[in-house]
């Protein structure tokens, strides 16, 4: 039985999740972080890494670097996407 909390490294646990199942990981990190544990979190999710106090390092073409939830690339990606779909979509899908 450990004798703490513990720490947990992660490569990217929400990859099979849906998304209310990606907002109860996030509770139960969060949970885990209230409790004393520390969490590495390798995750490509906007809702992991939007957890309260979480030290966010964005890996990327000019290689690390600290920043902040609403600065990263995966965020703006999500936003721009959300809101004009079909401006992502006809570059991957084929014309009938």
């Amino acid at each position: 039985m450990p004798a703490g909390p513990g720490l947990y490294l992660l490569d990217e646990p929400e990859a099979a999740l849906s998304f209310q199942s990606c907002l109860r990981l996030a509770g139960l990190l969060h949970q885990v972080v209230r409790e004393g544990g520390q969490i590495i979190c390798a995750t490509h999710s906007p809702i992991l890494s939007a957890l309260p106090g979480a030290q966010i390092v964005e890996l990327g073409e000019d290689g690390i670097r600290s920043t902040e939830w609403d600065e990263l690339q995966v965020v703006d990606h999500w936003r721009r996407f959300l809101a004009k779909p079909d401006f992502y979509l006809r570059h991957v899908l084929e014309s009938d």
